[in-house]
C-alpha cells in the first residue's frame, strides 16, 4: 500500500475533511466523465486516511496508556 498524496505538508483534518466534502458533493452530482469520477474517488481514499490518521492520533492522546 502506498502513502497518500497530501499535496506537500500533511493536511489539517479540518483542510482534509472540508475537501473530501466537496470531493464528495462533486461524485454525488455527476455530470463528471469516468476518468473524472476515478480520479475523485482516488483522492477521496486518500483524504479518508488522512482524516483517520488525525482521529487516530486523538483517540491515543485520550485514551490512557496502560
Amino acid at each position: 500500500m502506498t502513502e497518500p498524496k497530501t499535496d506537500g505538508p500533511e493536511l489539517s483534518y479540518e483542510q482534509a475533511r472540508a475537501e473530501l466534502a466537496t470531493v464528495v458533493e462533486k461524485l454525488e452530482s455527476g455530470g463528471t466523465t469516468l476518468e473524472e469520477s476515478l480520479a475523485l474517488w482516488e483522492r477521496g481514499e486518500q483524504l479518508a486516511v488522512v482524516c483517520q490518521r488525525w482521529l487516530d492520533a486523538a483517540r491515543a492522546r485520550l485514551t490512557p496508556s496502560s
